[in-house]
């Protein structure tokens, strides 16, 4: 991983990597930047990443064709964490343990982040360490004081404080699959992502879980395109979205999760799928080839 103090590489959301040990944690990373969010169809999406590519660069953290991200979230048995997304509090926080990358394979020694990801006003914060997979249990299931740095030493304790204090306990777990392109030049603030194939689960919250079972969480047919900058984003973005007409959302992949199982009432951050129906059959594709059918979003989704 990168060095820097101040940022993660990119946005902070890219696997894990590089020459740092993983059987330590590494150092304290955290970072600022704005969010804007659209839903759009996947084949919309590829269309638009690649005329984003013609002037961004895809994200070196990234494989060819992009990468898979896990997120167990915790939350108090009332939902605090959640009621305060839907009640839109200027400050709220979340508490999450997250790998990059396909689950097959995980162990207690693969590397994952502790993360407590914050709204302040507009402006969203991240802070994170990398702990071995075992020892992320350790710090937030079984409340123990796990070894740190010195520099780690406030997060820590803010993870325990945070655990013990409001009774955290895993909730949901999130998935998709992401690709991700990075400003060049003048735009190198700029990171926009690209998320599919979204689902989750409120059980078996062990990442190394074999037959889990995953349900679509939003419709498999759209896209979360994310714009992160960290002053402003630039006119040609903006421009690219009022040209394809794309719209703002206020979406949450926790929030789709929790309400997608029963855990909360449906909320204005839901998305439903009779918004969003599956495209109907055109005439574009080449003659005699069948129309592809749409996954159904309540079924299991691996």
């Amino acid at each position: 991983m990168p060095r820097p103090e101040t940022a993660a590489p990119g946005d902070g959301d890219t696997p894990a990597g590089g020459d740092e040990p993983l059987h330590v944690a590494s150092r304290l990373h955290a970072f600022n930047r704005f969010e804007l969010k659209y839903l759009v169809p996947v084949e919309e999406a590829a269309e638009i990443r690649d005329e984003l590519a013609e002037r961004m660069d895809q994200d070196l953290h990234s494989p060819v064709g992009g990468y898979g991200v896990w997120s167990l979230y915790y939350d108090s048995p009332e939902l605090r964490f959640y009621w305060e997304k839907i009640e839109g509090l200027k400050f709220r926080r979340k508490l999450r343990i997250r790998h990059y990358g396909d689950l097959d394979g995980v162990t207690d020694g693969s590397p994952v982040c502790v993360e407590i990801k914050q709204r302040v006003n507009r402006v969203t914060q991240k802070r994170r360490i990398t702990l071995p997979y075992a020892t992320a249990r350790r710090l937030c299931d079984t409340r123990e004081m796990v070894e740190h740095s010195p520099k780690e030493s406030a997060f820590v304790q803010e993870v325990l404080d945070l655990v013990i204090r409001l009774n955290l306990r895993p909730t949901a777990i999130t998935g998709y699959h992401r690709e991700a392109l990075v400003g060049r030049a003048s735009d190198t603030g700029l990171r926009v992502t690209f998320d599919r194939r979204i689902r989750g689960r409120d059980r078996d919250f062990h990442f190394g879980t074999t037959t889990p079972e995953n349900r679509f969480t939003i419709p498999p047919h759209m896209t979360v395109m994310e714009i992160k900058v960290n002053e402003r984003t630039p006119h040609w973005i903006t421009d690219l979205a009022a040209r394809r007409n794309l719209n703002l959302v206020r979406i949450s992949k926790y929030v789709q999760s929790v309400e997608a199982f029963g855990l909360a009432p449906r909320s204005v951050f839901h998305v439903h799928e009779a918004d969003y129906p599956p495209p109907t059959p055109h005439t574009r594709l080449p003659q005699g080839q069948p129309a592809a059918q749409p996954a159904p979003v309540r079924a299991g989704a691996q």
